[in-house]
């Protein structure tokens, strides 16, 4: 499906790097990509997918004052999903994804296609803002993905 996703697996296998994912408006597809792969199992811990609200604050700990305050597409809760990812997944890197994948739910500050990707390896982590140029759902989320493994690929 990802292109991509052999030459990312096996720099991290060859690096001995550890990867687990959170996922919000990919659904799993992240994961999906890499577990196609095979020798995955050498680096990848575990993918969740926390599309809730209510999966954030449960499972990722997110607080629920970033989410009333901030959202849960933000920078703010995109980085409390990845932080928190490294403490519970034990693997040396997390990356986690949260955004607006449509064709509803965007607003004029928030629109369709909106995407944060927070990536964390030790005590450094990085979370970019990402638009989607395609406001297609599948589109939008093909598009997160790619934009994930590079940004491993990069951050590596």
């Amino acid at each position: 499906m990802f292109k991509k996703t052999r030459e990312t697996i096996h720099l991290l296998i060859n690096k001995k790097i550890t990867l687990s994912v959170a996922e919000s408006c990919t659904g799993g597809m992240l994961a999906q990509a890499i577990t196609s792969i095979d020798g995955a199992s050498k680096i990848f811990k575990f993918g969740i997918v926390t599309y809730s609200n209510q999966s954030k604050i449960k499972y990722l700990k997110v607080p629920k004052k970033i989410i009333n305050k901030y959202g849960a597409v933000s920078k703010e809760c995109c980085s409390s999903m990845v932080d928190n990812l490294s403490k519970i997944s034990n693997a040396k890197l997390n990356i986690a994804i949260t955004g607006i994948a449509g064709p509803n739910g965007g607003t004029k500050s928030k629109p369709v296609g909106l995407v944060y990707i927070g990536i964390k390896k030790n005590n450094k982590s990085k979370i970019i803002k990402y638009f989607s140029k395609s406001k297609k759902r599948k589109n939008i989320r093909i598009n997160s993905v790619k934009k994930s493994l590079d940004l491993i690929e990069n951050f590596i």
